[in-house]
Formats: C-alpha cells, structure tokens, sequence
C-alpha cells in the first residue's frame, strides 16, 4: 500500500474515523435496546460493533506499520519501548488537540449560537481531554518513555511558538518526517543521513533516488509519510 498517495492517506483515515463512529453508535444503540427489553436486538448491535472494531483496527495498521507486531517474541526492549512510546505520543497528541483546539473551537461556535447545553458539553470535555493527556504524559514519565515524547513535541511547539510570534514557520518538507515500512526506521530531514551522504537539513523529496534505508537496506520508495498527530 502507497501511503505517500495523498488520496490514499486520507481516504483511510476517513475509514478509520467513520468504522470508529460506527462501533461507538451501535455500542449505543445496543445499550438503548437492552433498556428496552430487546435482548436479541441488543445483542445484534454488540456483535456488529465488534466487527467495526476489527475493520477500524485493519485500516489503523495500514495507517501506522510502525505499531505492526508480527512476533513480539522477537523484538528487543528498545524496540518495545520505542513501540510504547509512540502509541503513548499519538494518544498525548490526540487528547492535546482536542483540548487546545477542538473543544475550545466548538465552544466558541456554540457561544455564538447563544447555545448553553452544548456550551457545556464542549467546556467539560476540554477539562476532561486534559486531564486524559496529563494521565498520559504520567504514563509515559511512569515508563521510562517520556524523553523522546518531549523531545518530538518540543519542535512541534517550537513551530507553533513561530507562527504565534509572527515569524516564519519552517517548509513542510523541512520537518516532515518519512518512516521505513520494513524496518520502522524514521528519516528526519533536520538531522538528514550523513553516514550515507545527506546533509541535515535536506527534505525526503531531495533524497537520490537510489538512497536505501540505512538500518535495513530497503529503498527509498519503501518510506511512507510519518503521521505526527491524530485525534483521539
């Protein structure tokens, strides 16, 4: 699968999101059918909830190879961690998001609208999402997998700082990162490959194509855009 395909990239996260939705709204419907006394019914949208989980589940592995374990058996600590740490990174990434900018977003719509009910509801998820990312954040300090977290987040909050302050913000192509299919290696164009040749500071895009992963040997063509953040 090309997940370099723009198209590709986004439609499954539009299929990730919309199988998530589904398990959660019949999860729902199963609840409000148990209330009501259908047993049967209710034990339906359980079982079809299930099913979307799994579909949600095959797309979220297209969507990160890097969380693929084929043999846990067979991966060293580091590997473990490093593994641990970036489910621990999406998670803080996610809840962050929703409660610097989702959340507040909504609420201000929902002013507007002169809206309380949904005021509420936004306000007391944007407290809640924090507390979320805070639980997370203590996870990751509590296991030992917090440093490269922050490390990663601080030059995500420096390019932020930047476009607060007015100045410019650093291309794209200079600080999107590109991860190995095979072997989970992540090339970063601030610190680029010296060893093989690239100089810091060079985008993916300007790599030779001939250029191979330097842990596993794959080719350039086997890297695939690494995903920095989605909402939880």
């Amino acid at each position: 699968m090309d997940l370099s395909n723009a198209n590709t990239s986004k439609n499954l996260e539009a299929a990730f999101g919309g199988e998530s939705m589904a398990n959660r709204k019949y999860l729902f419907f199963a609840e409000v059918t148990r209330q009501l006394g259908l047993t049967e019914l209710s034990k339906l949208f359980k079982e079809t909830a299930n099913q979307e989980t799994e579909h949600a589940f095959a797309h979220f592995r297209l969507i990160h190879p890097e969380l693929v374990i084929a043999d846990p058996a067979s991966l060293s600590e580091e590997e473990k961690k490093a593994i641990a740490a970036r489910c621990l990174e999406l998670a803080i990434e996610g809840e962050t998001y929703e409660y610097t900018t989702m959340y507040p977003e909504f609420a201000a719509q929902a002013r507007a609208d002169r809206d309380g009910e949904a005021i509420a509801e936004f306000e007391s998820q944007v407290v809640e999402s924090e507390e979320h990312a805070a639980i997370f954040r203590k996870a990751a300090h509590n296991f030992g997998l917090l440093t490269p977290i922050e490390k990663h987040h601080a030059q995500e909050y420096t390019e932020a700082l930047k476009g607060l302050k007015g100045l410019a913000r650093t291309p794209k192509s200079l600080t999107q990162k590109w991860i190995c299919r095979q072997c989970s290696m992540i090339y970063d164009p601030v610190l680029g490959d010296p060893d093989s040749g690239i100089a810091p500071g060079t985008p993916f895009e300007a790599i030779p194509s001939d250029w191979k992963c330097p842990i596993c040997g794959a080719q350039k063509k086997s890297f695939i855009p690494y995903q920095e953040a989605i909402a939880a």
